[in-house]
């Protein structure tokens, strides 16, 4: 286990915070090495990184299909699939030393809930295998006007994207607003989660892809 066990880490993943102390502990001892982290981060894991990406599983549905868009260190998809195992995850990501690090985990940790995908949003192949999802997660990977419009052909009609984003989330909403919508993103907002457990809560821009209702 990575040290002590913090008790918000017990709120949030109830259950399964063994499976997410072991996620940190492998963070801990590999991350800055295979450069999924920066030095200064190791001590902030915890709360910064794996329950600041768990917080937000408030905002889905059951057994919904995720796509977790430039998935990195696997977050915020890793700590997502440990808190919601009902969830079915895709992480997604191009560089082919971060996917050697997603397999390893999804295996150690035995999320069958997981897949690892190797590619990129925009690539057709990838959309035409992964479309139609219900939700599209990115946790620092683009401005706003990119990923709407790598992440919103993923989406079913109705179907959300979920960015994690810093406290000028409603900034980059009002400046890149017009570019969501000519992506074809409505209803966009931002949403506050976490508060309760977390000193610093986890902002989210939640964008919806339109129906056929919505034109």
């Amino acid at each position: 286990m990575a040290g002590e066990l913090p008790d918000n880490a017990k709120l949030v993943f109830g259950e399964h915070v063994d499976r997410a102390a072991e996620f940190v502990r492998l963070l801990q001892e590999h991350g800055v090495e295979r450069g999924l982290i920066g030095p200064r981060e190791v001590d902030k894991i915890w709360d910064r990184h794996v329950l600041n990406s768990a917080v937000i599983e408030e905002l889905f549905q059951r057994n919904e299909r995720v796509v977790d868009v430039g998935s990195g260190a696997g977050l915020p998809g890793v700590p997502l699939a440990i808190a919601r195992p009902d969830l079915r995850i895709t992480l997604l990501e191009p560089m082919a030393r971060r996917i050697a690090w997603l397999e390893e985990v999804a295996e150690r940790l035995d999320l069958d809930n997981v897949t690892v995908l190797r590619g990129r949003a925009e690539e057709g192949p990838i959309r035409a295998q992964l479309k139609n999802c219900d939700v599209v997660t990115a946790r620092a990977v683009a401005p706003l006007e990119k990923l709407a419009k790598w992440c919103l052909p993923l989406l079913k009609g109705g179907g959300r994207m979920i960015a994690l984003k810093g406290e000028r989330a409603q900034e980059e909403l009002d400046r890149d607003g017009i570019a969501v919508e000519r992506a074809g993103g409505v209803n966009g907002r931002v949403v506050v989660v976490g508060a309760d457990v977390l000193e610093v809560p986890t902002t989210v821009l939640i964008v919806e892809r339109q129906t056929r209702r919505d034109r």
